[in-house]
C-alpha cells in the first residue's frame, strides 16, 4: 500500500530541498498525526486554530517535551511554509510544554575524598587536582 499523493508530494519537496532521511521520515510521521488529530481532514483546510488546538493536545494530554512538541511544530510549519506557500502564525493561547529541569548530580565532599582514597596512587594527584579545580568530568 503505497504512501497518499499529499504526503509523496512532501517526500519530493523534501528530498529536491536536501533534508536527510531521519528528518523526512520525522516530518511525515508528525504531519500524518496532525491530520489524523484533525479528523483526517486535508490540511489545506486547516488553519492556525488546528494547529494551536493540536500544539496544546501534545503538551496537556500526551504531556510530550518542549522538543518534542517543536518538532511537531516544525514539520507543519514546513508543510505550509513549502507546500500551500503560507505562513502560520501561532494564536496566543498555544499552551507550550515545558522544558524538564535538569538538577545536576554532583557527589559531596566526603564522597568525593573517599572515592579518591581508592585510587591506585598514580592516579590521586590528577583526580585530586581536578576536583579542587572544580572541573566536571567533560571538562
Amino acid at each position: 500500500m503505497g504512501q497518499s499523493p499529499f504526503l509523496e508530494k512532501i517526500r519530493n519537496i523534501m528530498r529536491t530541498k536536501h533534508y536527510s532521511i531521519q528528518t523526512e521520515k520525522t516530518y511525515l510521521l508528525w504531519i500524518k498525526r496532525f491530520i489524523i488529530f484533525n479528523h483526517k481532514r486535508h490540511p489545506e483546510e486547516l488553519g492556525e486554530q488546528e494547529v494551536t488546538d493540536f500544539l496544546t493536545y501534545l503538551a496537556v494530554k500526551r504531556r510530550v517535551t518542549s522538543s518534542t512538541q517543536n518538532l511537531a511544530l516544525c514539520a507543519i510549519v514546513f508543510m505550509y511554509k513549502h507546500v500551500f506557500e503560507r505562513e502560520l502564525t501561532l494564536l496566543p493561547d498555544t499552551i507550550r510544554a515545558r522544558a524538564p529541569k535538569r538538577v545536576p548530580t554532583v557527589l559531596a565532599h566526603e564522597e568525593a575524598l573517599s572515592i579518591i582514597s581508592h585510587m591506585n596512587e598514580k592516579y590521586q594527584l590528577a583526580f585530586s587536582s581536578l576536583y579542587g579545580c572544580g572541573l566536571r568530568k567533560a571538562e
